[in-house]
Parts: C-alpha cells; sequence; structure tokens
C-alpha cells in the first residue's frame, strides 16, 4: 500500500436510506475529477455471505460484478459514477468476515487462542479495508458503511474505524450522514437527532470530522454553527445535502459545499488541480433538457420496488440523455397481463422491455407481452429471463411447439427450449451455482448486435443458471429468430434477434451492469434510438 493513501469511512446515522452510497460516490466522483486515483468499497452488517440469496423486496437488485461477485446495488452507482468496474474485494458482508475468521480458527492459524470480536474480527474488517488499497495504490479509500450508528451488528465496524484513526490520524477521516427534519407544525428545522447520532458515535469512540445533513430545506448559518458547536467539528466541516431531483445533481452539489476541498484540507493532502467535471455538467445538462419525451413499459414482477431494477431505469437515464429523450419507464406487473387485456396494458407505449427476475410467478404474462410486442412491430428489448420468454413465445407461437417451456418452470415439458446448463445439472442448493460475472461473446456482423456495439468481440455480465437450447437452433433460425450473438468457447446462444421487425433482439446478459454516465450501454443506446425512430 502506498504510503500516500488516505482512508475515508463514511456512516449513517438517524434514519437509512439518507444516500450514503451516493454521497460517497459523489465524493470519489469529484476527487477523481481532480486527477486522485480513488477506490470505493461497501462494508454491510448482514450476515448472508452476498445478496446472491437475498429476495429483492429485501434487498433490492444484486448487482454483479466483473469478476463474477454477487454484491450491493450501491456498487452500481460507484461504477456509474466513476466508471470504473468494481470487483468482489468492493463488497464485504459479516458474513463473509465470520466465515474467513472461522475458517483460519479450524486451520489452527490463532494457534489455539480464544477467537473473540476484539482482536480477531475486527483485525480481518481492517486487513479487508486496506486491501484494495494495497492492490491498486489509490490516494483514497473510500469505505461505506452499511446500516445505521447504533445498530448492534454495526459495532464491530465502528470499533475498527476507531482503532484505524488511532492508528493513521489525519491520514484517516469520518464523514458521518445524518438527517435534519423539517416540523411543518413548528416550521423550523431540528438538529436534535444530528447531535444524538453524533452522540451515539462518540459513545463508541469516533469523533466524525465531516457531518453532511441531508434535509429538505437549506442549512442557515446559525444551525451549522449549532450543529459545529454542539458535535465537535469545523463549520466549514458541516455540509448540506438538500434533497436533489435527481442522483446525478449530488456531486455537483457537494461541489458547491466544497466537500471535497474540506476532505483535502484535514487530510492534510496537497490541492494539485481543481475539479474537471465538465462532462458530467454536459450530461446533467442532456438530462434536464430533453428535445422529446418517450414512454415505454418495463414489464416485471417487482414493480412495486424501484430498486429491483435500479440499474436498468439508470441505464435508461443515460441512454435518454444521450439521445437527448426523456425516457419515461413505465412499471407493469406481469401477473396482470394475460391475452384479453394486453393491448389496453401495453398498446400505448413505444418500447417494451421484459425484465430480468427468477421464479415462475408472472412469467405466462411476460410471455404476452413478448408475442404483442413482436406482433405489433413495436421495438422490444428482452434481459436474461427476458429473452428466454422471447425464445419460448416464438416457440410456442411460431414453431407452434404449443407446451414449448423452460425447464426451470417445467420440467418435463416435451419442448425445452430453455434448459439447464449440463455442468450445472449436479449442483444442489441456489448460492454460487449460477453463470455469473464477466463471458466473452462474439457478434455477426449485419445485425441490430452489430449495430449496437460496432465491434464483433464483447465481454457481458451475466447472473443465471438456464441458457437457450441448442438442439432447436436450426428451427429458430429458419423460422426468423436468429442468434447474433455467441459465446463460442462454451456454444452458448447470448443475443437472439426476430427477422422483419424493427427492433426485437432479447439478451442473456445483463447489459445494464456495464451502462455509466460516461459511457452508456450500447444495447440501450441502440433501443432507445429504434424507439424514437418507430416514435
Amino acid at each position: 500500500m502506498s504510503a500516500k493513501t488516505k482512508f475515508i469511512f463514511v456512516t449513517g446515522g438517524v434514519t437509512s436510506s439518507l444516500g450514503k452510497g451516493i454521497i460517497s460516490a459523489s465524493l470519489a466522483k469529484l476527487l477523481q475529477a481532480r486527477g486522485f486515483k480513488v477506490g470505493i468499497q461497501k462494508f454491510d452488517p448482514y450476515i448472508n455471505i452476498d445478496p446472491g440469496t437475498l429476495n429483492p423486496y429485501e434487498h433490492g437488485e444484486c448487482f454483479v460484478t466483473e469478476d463474477g461477485a454477487e454484491t450491493d446495488l450501491d456498487l452500481g452507482h460507484y461504477e456509474r459514477f466513476l466508471n470504473e468496474p468494481t470487483s468482489q474485494a468492493n463488497n464485504v458482508t459479516t458474513g463473509r468476515i465470520y466465515q474467513t475468521v472461522i475458517d483460519k480458527e479450524r486451520r489452527g492459524d490463532y494457534l489455539g487462542s480464544t477467537v473473540q470480536v476484539i482482536p480477531h474480527i475486527t483485525d480481518e474488517i481492517k486487513y479487508r479495508i486496506k486491501l484494495i488499497g494495497k492492490k491498486h495504490n489509490y490516494d483514497f479509500v473510500i469505505t461505506e458503511i452499511g446500516g445505521t450508528v447504533g445498530d448492534i451488528e454495526s459495532l464491530p465496524y465502528i470499533e475498527s474505524v476507531r482503532q484505524l484513526k488511532w492508528e493513521m490520524g489525519s491520514d484517516c477521516l469520518v464523514v458521518h450522514l445524518t438527517l435534519v427534519p423539517y416540523l411543518a407544525a413548528a416550521g423550523e428545522l431540528k438538529t436534535k437527532p444530528t447531535q444524538h447520532s453524533v452522540k451515539m458515535l462518540l459513545e463508541q469512540g469516533v469523533q466524525p470530522d465531516i457531518i453532511v445533513c441531508r434535509t429538505e430545506h437549506h442549512l442557515n448559518d446559525n444551525i451549522r454553527d449549532k450543529i459545529a458547536r454542539f458535535c465537535n467539528v469545523l463549520p466549514s466541516s458541516v455540509v448540506e445535502s438538500i434533497d436533489a431531483k435527481s442522483i446525478y445533481d449530488v456531486p455537483i452539489l457537494m461541489r458547491n459545499e466544497m466537500l471535497d476541498s474540506e476532505v483535502l484540507k484535514l487530510t492534510q493532502t496537497p490541492v494539485t488541480k481543481e475539479a474537471n467535471i465538465e462532462e458530467w455538467e454536459e450530461f446533467l445538462f442532456k438530462l434536464k433538457n430533453p428535445i422529446e419525451t418517450i414512454q415505454i413499459a418495463l414489464v416485471g414482477k417487482y414493480v412495486e420496488l424501484q430498486d429491483a431494477y435500479k440499474s436498468i431505469l439508470e441505464s435508461f437515464v443515460h441512454a435518454g440523455a444521450q439521445n437527448q429523450a426523456k425516457i419515461v419507464v413505465n412499471m407493469v406487473h406481469s401477473e396482470q397481463i394475460n391475452d384479453q387485456n394486453v393491448a389496453d396494458m401495453l398498446g400505448k407505449y413505444k418500447g417494451i422491455l421484459v425484465a430480468p427476475g427468477f421464479g415462475e410467478r408472472g412469467i405466462e404474462g411476460k410471455i404476452v407481452a413478448v408475442r404483442f410486442a413482436r406482433e405489433n412491430k413495436i421495438p422490444f428489448l428482452g434481459i436474461c429471463l427476458g429473452m428466454q420468454c422471447a425464445v419460448i413465445e416464438f416457440a410456442r407461437n411460431v414453431l407452434n411447439l404449443k407446451d414449448a417451456h423452460s425447464t426451470e418452470f417445467r420440467p418435463n415439458t416435451p419442448f425445452p427450449v430453455i434448459d439447464i446448463m449440463e455442468n450445472q445439472k449436479k449442483i444442489s442448493g441456489l448460492g454460487g451455482t449460477m453463470r455469473l460475472g464477466a463471458y466473452p461473446c462474439e457478434i455477426l456482423k449485419d445485425t441490430l448486435a452489430y449495430d449496437a456495439y460496432g465491434k464483433e468481440q464483447i465481454t457481458e455480465r451475466h447472473r443465471h443458471r438456464y441458457e437457450f437450447n441448442n438442439d432447436y437452433l436450426s428451427r429458430f433460425t429458419e423460422a426468423g429468430m436468429v442468434p447474433t450473438g455467441i459465446n463460442t468457447k462454451d456454444d452458448l446462444i447470448e443475443i437472439v434477434e426476430v427477422k422483419d421487425h424493427p427492433y426485437f433482439v432479447g439478451v442473456q446478459f445483463h447489459p445494464e451492469y456495464k451502462s455509466t454516465v460516461a459511457t452508456p450501454h450500447p444495447v440501450f443506446m441502440s433501443f432507445v434510438r429504434a424507439i424514437k425512430k418507430y416514435q
């Protein structure tokens, strides 16, 4: 690890969902824009090894990294803001920490000593915190601590932060995000929740250096001075984080509040240059000044929960801004779609996306939606399970294989057009049994896929177990659904397209994981362009 590596911790108090991930990503973006090399990671206090088997209703989207790690959705924000891939090392859970320590104890690494939270668990946490700094030689490592101060499960992390502050001095800094609520009846902002949150952090031995105040109304100087006085920080270290219309406004707001300048001052880091975020501001201008509005339908089964499709929604923000269009994504519950009402539910939309997911619930509605898009020549994109639904629909209604299905849902289907991979058939249990992470794909020329990517060799991230069944490939191709992207190493179909259609594409991978502000994903870009043309 470079001697100059500085460690910044972002903790939260009062309530969850204040936006620690966005503040962390925004600070990282500003430091990166000043020419610093910045790493960012999240430590989650839950005991699951990773979010891979967590219900989306519990945890929102599971974000997949290049190396196949199933991680917290905040890593998606890190990648979208910084335009740099994350890895397994960027998301650590309590489950992984304890599993590592227990494995060491079983091997005898601790030479028979009593294994305890301090020092063994905290030492493992500290080791993991320092690991990416050592590996990548970062100038700054920003570590977001999940949960809120005062949670029992967060105590080992806060203790680890306390130890690191003691060990590192000014090379270590704590940013604490709290809520300053507005009481309408009193007509004023209240600082007491912030004071109590900082008091709780102090009781655990950690003095925050910067306090970021999430608020609906602007903080005046009196409130800033009051928070500074009662929380032992400089007035310049009280930073306002006012509610923003878009998460992409937050880096600009933090720059205006001089959060990055305060970090550099407190860590005694020489300022080499000012932050250059002209490209970000250009993106924001396009985002806020669209020429047209496009209504599309996202057909899925977690539509009550926006976070379940977080990366897809953000990918449309990126592609929309680049195409100077505001993409309005309307969530349509696949369980409510049937042959009788599909025209009423989907007929008004200019594009239809059938979303990824797991489990049989809502499958038939997705298949009906695919048929409606195909037969009515509406631009269509199917992602992962959405692509598989497109294959099943085509088999049933074009190839006339009426009972065609995926063996995931109908193990005894006579026409298993989607089937499990041979090397997965002997594996039981859910965790770690899928094709995960980046895999290569070869794209055929003169196809929609090639028009999108402009090259023949790509890699994309996956999260699934079932595949297109190549036994049926010739029948599909002859009937007009052709494979246009292939994993030649394992002979797996990655992209399918339907001929004689303005835009009908199904992808087995998850393009949404690689879309960023700086580089919107080619698949979403081409889908939006097709909708604009169709509209």
